[in-house]
């Protein structure tokens, strides 16, 4: 194992991978822009109040106990949490909601009084099935490695297994699915918002993706001081192993040497030494250049028509009425395919379906009359926030067509209620090169799943190494005749005038210009990158070379299966 690491952002992903790591005697050192742990786990102040700006839902507890424990703590030492007796209550007018229960029997009651004995039988179905997706796929996909479809993870489940590749229904709609077990279409509604989860349309997303109704079923749990709080007590346990954390410093390169991942080097200049870099990113990060052309060369870019969804978000602290909120709340709109289809057309949808979630609620207490509460509003939108910039009109027409929503369905907010609304454009400044999308990764379509693990050099223990040049079909010129250092670069070493940046700088022979990744208003062009900062290396033998093949096959950068 790598002895010095330097892992980028600490996210929820980073501040693990810290803990862990320290716990087994790496010398590890994390590298945050932000000026506090969490990454989209965070809080910002409005009206005085600390509300969560991130996720608020949190599940699969035993992966973080099991986390604890590998580094020698006891999760239940370092947070409160405490289980949810009532994990959503959903609403589609004033005369009714129904509640989802943390035990299955109540829910499966619930159903039935609100829609009938032959809606709870379709709930009953619909578990079985969604807990038979996630008993196969559990360790396998989402508890393994980086598995591709279909072969990869076909091959981890066992060929022999033909009606378990067949039953998680990767080639049907999670829609049409959920129609064979509801006839009631506000279950059909209530079920398919699961797809949001992966920032995906329910009319695109697979049937596999049912699973997670199973896995809130196991449990959805609320953590004292928010989600933030669990990123604090991640970093307390990694720091227990030694691990430094810098904070209010972005990471601008990954540096190389001699084929190998030599160090990191930061917005301010300064060089950390590292044997493996763990890069906490959005994918589309690495792919757009952010952190150097070879880490460019580590992930692919799925483009813009294939990101998840970004989402306004309204964190507010208002005096509320007439509806009786649990902690995560839920009000549908009438039509569910036109809420995804103004999505799709690039607008936010002009009659939403609208997440609320009331943090100062717990078991369907009511806050004192008068007294304002912390709320954390959702709409979905699309995620353009890199190409489009909402105006003032735009945010009040959001926030009209909230209100109506959540005005049809009984809840009112105080006039001029005090906010702070984050929009695609808030989430890209956030996290740039993403469009603001709420997901790490590509929305899940059809039979493609969503992922953000990446191998090569933005991966622990991986290496820079390329084997050979990725070329685009508009690139004019001849491929490289075997180095290392491609010459199809006039220049590969160029460094900014201003010492205090000592940023690298490229040479595109398509079109002569000079770019750099750090560059907002244009990409580096990916498909003409090569190992820019590799060593060049030495005449070898044939017989050296052979060896060397033999014993050590070199990896294409984007090879990621």
């Amino acid at each position: 194992m790598a002895s010095r690491v330097a892992i980028i952002g600490a996210g929820i992903g980073g501040l693990t991978a810290a803990a862990l790591l320290a716990a087994r005697g790496a010398a590890v050192t994390v590298v945050e822009k932000a000026a506090h742990p969490g990454g989209k786990a965070r809080q910002l102040i409005v009206d005085g109040a600390s509300i969560d700006a991130g996720p608020t839902v949190f599940t699969l507890r035993d992966v973080f106990e099991g986390i604890f424990a590998a580094c020698g703590a006891d999760l239940a030492d370092f947070v409160d949490i405490r289980r949810a007796d009532v994990i959503a209550r959903h609403a589609w007018g004033p005369e009714r909601h129904l509640d989802l229960h943390a035990d299955p029997e109540l829910s499966e009651q619930a159903i039935g009084d609100f829609a009938g004995a032959s809606a709870a039988a379709g709930f009953r179905a619909f578990r079985k099935e969604a807990a038979r997706i996630h008993g196969i796929i559990d360790r396998p996909m989402m508890r393994g490695s980086k598995v591709s479809w279909p072969l990869p993870l076909m091959w981890r489940i066992g060929l022999w297994r033909m009606g378990d590749l067949l039953a998680i229904r990767p080639y049907e709609s999670m829609w049409k699915v959920l129609g064979e077990h509801f006839a009631d279409q506000r279950l059909r509604q209530l079920f398919a918002r699961y797809s949001t989860y992966c920032g995906s349309s329910p009319f695109e997303t697979p049937a596999t993706l049912m699973l997670i109704a199973h896995v809130e079923a196991q449990g959805v749990w609320l953590i004292e001081g928010g989600m933030s709080a669990l990123a604090g007590a991640l970093m307390r346990l990694a720091q227990m192993h030694g691990a430094k954390f810098r904070f209010s410093t972005g990471a601008a390169l990954i540096e190389t040497a001699q084929g190998r991942t030599s160090g990191l080097i930061l917005s301010n200049g300064e060089r950390i030494a590292a044997d493996a870099i763990v890069a906490n990113a959005d994918p589309e990060a690495l792919a757009a250049g952010r952190f150097g052309p070879l880490g460019a060369m580590a992930v692919p870019s799925h483009g813009v028509r294939k990101r998840s969804l970004s989402a306004m978000v309204w964190l507010a602290n208002a005096r509320t009425s007439g509806f009786a909120l649990q902690r995560h709340n839920v009000f549908f709109s009438p039509d569910y395919a036109r809420e995804f289809s103004d999505i799709r057309g690039g607008a936010p949808p002009c009659d939403p379906s609208v997440y609320v979630c009331a943090l100062d609620r717990e078991g369907g207490a009511d806050v004192p009359p008068g007294h304002r509460e912390r709320l954390q509003i959702i709409v979905n939108a699309p995620a353009n926030g890199d190409t489009h910039t909402y105006t003032e009109e735009e945010k009040a027409r959001c926030t009209q067509a909230m209100r109506r929503s959540l005005q049809r369905c009984g809840l009112e907010l105080e006039d001029n209620f005090p906010h702070t609304l984050l929009t695609p454009n808030a989430f890209e400044n956030f996290l740039p090169s993403t469009g603001g999308r709420s997901m790490v990764g590509p929305r899940t379509v059809g039979r493609r799943p969503s992922s953000g693990r990446v191998r090569g050099p933005g991966s622990l223990g991986s290496t820079a190494r390329v084997e050979a040049p990725i070329r685009g079909p508009g690139c004019r010129w001849p491929p490289c005749p075997g180095n290392w250092r491609c010459r199809l670069w006039c220049k590969t070493s160029l460094r900014c005038a201003d010492p205090a940046r000592w940023l690298w700088l490229v040479v595109c022979r398509c079109d002569q210009r000079v770019r750099t990744p750090w560059a907002d208003d244009h990409r580096l062009h990916r498909q003409c990158i090569f190992a820019l900062l590799q060593e060049k290396r030495p005449r070898r033998s044939a017989a050296a070379l052979r060896l060397e093949r033999g014993a050590l096959r070199p990896r294409r950068a984007l090879d990621h299966d």
